[in-house]
């Protein structure tokens, strides 16, 4: 019986994206791919149009489009993958462009049980010579990216821009953290959740995508928000002596007022269940990626 190539449900959070949806879908829709492919555009709450092409556009039958109202990035794709038709999906921008065989390549390693999790190198569309390989963490818990390898190596983090992995897997980690209800930390907590429960995340240095790396967002991005993530990421995955390192990384607004709004909203029995499903801990996550924190 011949092996049918695998099918990929593609989801983009979109927020105010202006020409760049129909650029990325343009991009998806006519690289070349053995694999069957849907797209899921989740538009949380624009309000420039960004996504109006859609109605004439050529591809339409291959594309589902959601409109929330502002759940932010995390549960925007987390919407997405519940309406996802396909047993693997792929999370990525809606600002980026695509290589030939560019999936095929990336799904390879997960359908082959060498990675359960994988990201492309990622250039600038503005200087393709810029390039990223996967991320780490700074002391400061601010992303760094790797420098190039030669084949497949395994990284702290998978960068948001494009993440390929199987729903089975995503499903049994609780997807994104649905807590979060603005940008931040998303993409950093999901690899650590991946890494601790036994899951391996990986960088394919082979296969580039292009990214728009913008100097600011197209909507409101907060402080509170982000700090509150990044505590709330703390409770969930760190150690006391870490969380306390991550109140002092909170320089706009109050840490104590931040870490009381995450604890009233329950975080702590989230931290027990997670505790439990640890097939490692986060010391020694840390350890093995050089991570001084």
């Amino acid at each position: 019986m011949e092996n049918k190539p695998p099918k990929v449900s593609i989801i983009f959070p979109v927020r105010n994206e202006g020409k760049n949806v129909k650029m990325t879908l343009d991009s998806l829709f006519t690289v070349k791919t053995n694999i069957e492919l849907e797209a899921i555009i989740v538009d949380d709450a624009s309000t420039d149009q960004c996504c109006s092409f859609l109605t004439d556009y050529q591809y339409r039958n291959k594309v589902t489009y959601i409109r929330t109202n502002g759940v932010g990035p995390s549960n925007a794709r987390n919407l997405g993958a519940g309406k996802a038709k396909y047993p693997f999906l792929a999370f990525c921008d809606a600002h980026m462009t695509f290589e030939q065989f560019w999936i095929d390549r990336l799904i390879y390693h997960i359908i082959k049980g060498s990675s359960d999790a994988v990201c492309p190198a990622i250039g600038s569309l503005a200087d393709p010579s810029i390039m990223g390989y996967g991320q780490s963490l700074t002391p400061s818990l601010k992303i760094k990216w790797h420098q190039k390898h030669k084949s497949l190596f395994q990284t702290a983090v998978l960068p948001g821009a494009c993440i390929i992995i199987s729903k089975q897997v995503f499903n049994d980690v609780g997807g994104f953290e649905s807590g979060f209800s603005s940008w931040g930390h998303e993409d950093v907590e999901l690899s650590l959740k991946l890494w601790l429960f036994g899951y391996r995340c990986h960088c394919e240095p082979n296969v580039t995508i292009l990214h728009l790396f913008r100097t600011s967002h197209p909507y409101n991005v907060n402080y509170e928000g982000i700090y509150y993530n990044l505590i709330r990421m703390a409770y969930l995955h760190f150690d006391d002596k870490r969380i306390k390192k991550a109140k002092s990384l909170v320089i706009h607004g109050s840490a104590t007022k931040i870490e009381k709004k995450v604890l009233q909203d329950g975080v702590l029995n989230l931290r027990a269940q997670y505790i439990k499903r640890r097939k490692m801990e986060i010391e020694e996550l840390f350890k093995k990626f050089n991570i001084y924190f």
